[in-house]
C-alpha cells in the first residue's frame, strides 16, 4: 500500500493541538460528553464540539449512542507513538549531542519508556549516584562501563557479594577476567551506553555523538524504565565474549 504523507501531515496537524492533545488524554481515562470535556479542557461549548469534530474525522476519536466520546484504538496507538515523541522533543538540546542511534532501532522505537525518568547532566554527581546504586543493591546489580567497579567501591561490593549479591559486569573486551562465585564477567570491542541497573533502580547513559563515554543520562524507578534497561542490558549480554577457558595442556 503506498504512502500517504498528505495523510501524516493531517496527522501531525491533528497532534499539534494543545487542546486537541488534552482532550485525546481525558479520553484515555473516560469517556466523555461534549460538556465534561468543555469543562475539564476549559473550552467554550462551541470550541469543544469543533475540536470534537476535528477529532472524530481524523478517526483518532468516535462518538458513543449515548452521547459521549471515547477514544478510538487507532487513537490509543497514537497516543502510545506520541510519548517517544514527547520524550526526545522535552530533551531535545541532549539528543542533539548524544548519539542514541549506537543502540538497536527496537530500543529506540521503545524510548518513550523513558518518559518518567530524570535527565541529570552533573558528572561527578551521576558517578556518585551509580555509587549509591551499587551500595544500595541487594538482590543483583548489573553494569556496563569502559572499567570495573570503582576502587573505592570494591570493599562494599565484596561485601555484597558475599552475601549472595548477584553482579554481572558488561566491560571492554581487554578487561574480562575469569568468573567467581556470583560475578560474571563479559566484553564487547566497544561500549555503546553506559548502564548501572539494580532491583531498585536504573542509570543509562549514551555516548557523544564524536563517540566519546559521557556520564550525563537519564535516571529513574519506574517500571518501564527498569524494563527497557534490563532488555538493553541483556542484548548486549548475549553478544558479550566470555574470559577464554584455558586449554589443558
Amino acid at each position: 500500500m503506498a504512502s500517504d504523507p498528505e495523510g501524516v501531515e493531517k496527522l501531525f496537524l491533528e497532534l499539534s493541538s494543545e487542546s486537541r492533545l488534552t482532550i485525546l488524554h481525558e479520553l484515555e481515562r473516560n469517556n466523555l460528553k461534549t460538556q465534561e470535556i468543555a469543562t475539564r479542557v476549559n473550552l467554550t461549548a462551541t470550541e469543544a464540539v469543533r475540536q470534537l469534530q476535528r477529532l472524530v474525522d481524523s478517526m483518532l476519536i468516535h462518538r458513543n449512542s449515548d452521547g459521549s466520546y471515547a477514544i478510538t484504538e487507532y487513537g490509543k496507538t497514537m497516543m502510545k507513538l506520541s510519548i517517544s515523541m514527547d520524550f526526545v522533543f522535552k530533551h531535545k538540546e541532549y539528543f542533539t549531542t548524544h548519539d542514541l542511534w549506537r543502540i538497536p532501532p527496537q530500543f529506540i522505537s521503545r524510548i518513550g519508556e523513558l518518559s518518567e525518568t530524570k535527565l541529570s547532566m552533573e558528572t561527578m554527581e551521576n558517578m556518585d549516584r551509580g555509587q549509591r546504586v551499587l551500595s544500595e543493591a541487594e538482590e543483583f546489580a548489573w553494569m556496563v562501563g569502559e572499567g570495573h567497579i570503582p576502587e573505592l567501591m570494591l570493599p562494599i561490593m565484596e561485601e555484597k557479594v558475599r552475601r549472595g549479591l548477584k553482579l554481572k559486569i558488561l566491560t571492554l573486551e581487554s578487561l574480562v577476567v575469569p568468573n567467581t562465585q556470583n560475578v560474571e564477567t563479559r566484553g564487547l570491542p566497544l561500549i555503546p551506553v553506559v548502564i548501572v541497573l539494580t532491583e531498585k533502580e536504573s542509570f543509562v547513559c549514551f555516548r557523544f555523538i564524536e563517540g566519546r563515554v559521557d556520564y550525563a543520562g537519564f535516571f529513574g524507578k519506574d517500571g518501564k524504565f527498569h524494563d527497557w534497561v534490563r532488555d538493553l542490558f541483556l542484548y548486549y549480554w548475549e553478544k558479550g565474549s566470555r574470559y577464554p577457558t584455558p586449554r589443558p595442556e
